[in-house]
């Protein structure tokens, strides 16, 4: 044997695995729900949420933040979770859009989110009584929002990993 033939002293073989590495990909249809959801969050800040108030969404979060303090007294929360929660699924929606193995700590965190929202819905819903005639189309939007969350966020949240056939 020639000194070329030779292994080398000291080496160590690569590490090989048998098993499949799973795909970097976007969760699509997951992150296009929760950016609707945040695109309806935006359009409930236009219209009226109650038809005994006469105040669009927008007059309702700027009151809010106004008295920040007193918020949860008086059940000012929920407007504010709907608005800003919307906007962080918006964020999150984005993020799904990137490369991952997996997307499902977003979805974990969408779905805290859109759960808030919807408890800020179902009080909402609760103040008026729960008669769907006393809400007016920015409440509408608002369900939306917490629709599309849970939606987008339960599709990111149950997709596993993607392997190669």
């Amino acid at each position: 044997m020639t000194q070329r033939e030779q292994p080398p002293t000291g080496a160590t073989a690569p590490v090989y695995s048998d098993r499949p590495v799973a795909f970097r990909g976007p969760e699509s249809l997951g992150g296009l729900l929760l950016i609707l959801a945040g695109i309806a969050a935006a359009i409930s800040l236009l219209p009226e949420w109650l038809r005994d108030r006469d105040a669009s969404g927008w007059t309702l979060v700027r009151d809010e933040f106004e008295d920040f303090g007193s918020m949860f007294e008086a059940g000012g929360w929920r407007p504010l979770a709907v608005v800003l929660g919307g906007g962080v699924l918006l964020v999150l929606g984005i993020l799904l859009w990137l490369p991952a193995r997996t997307h499902r700590f977003l979805g974990l965190v969408a779905l805290v989110v859109s759960g808030i929202v919807t408890a800020a819905v179902l009080a909402l819903l609760a103040d008026a009584g729960w008669d769907v005639a006393g809400v007016a189309p920015g409440f509408w939007c608002a369900v939306a929002v917490a629709a599309l969350g849970l939606l987008g966020s339960l599709k990111a949240l149950l997709t596993g990993p993607r392997y190669p056939r």
